[in-house]
């Protein structure tokens, strides 16, 4: 099994002072390896290390599935479905280390 993890990106299009913000899509991550027992340590982790903000730019946790190891996002499907090929997989979250899938 695996954890998937989806964001929302914004940005500021305003100031420091003066913000604007708009929402600007997201990313898909994956933790793998995820069982019952380190189930909620290992989302916890993965929760901080996709969440980020500053003065221009906030990617947020959104929401989180316990998925089998051969899921594919919805992005990952329309790849394949348009292009024949998945050019931009979800992220795979290792601890303390971002690779690709």
């Amino acid at each position: 099994m695996k954890l998937y993890i989806w964001t929302q990106v914004f940005e500021n299009y305003g100031s420091a002072e003066n913000p604007h913000w708009k929402a600007k899509g997201g990313s898909d991550y994956f933790v793998e390896n995820i069982t019952a027992e380190n189930q909620d340590d290992m989302l916890i982790q993965a929760i901080d290390y996709v969440s980020y903000s500053s003065d221009f730019y906030i990617e947020r946790f959104v929401g989180f599935e316990i998925v089998p190891d051969d899921f594919v996002t919805q992005f990952e499907r329309d790849q394949l479905e348009y292009e024949g090929k998945i050019d931009y997989p979800a992220l795979v979250i290792q601890p303390g280390i971002l690779v690709k899938k």
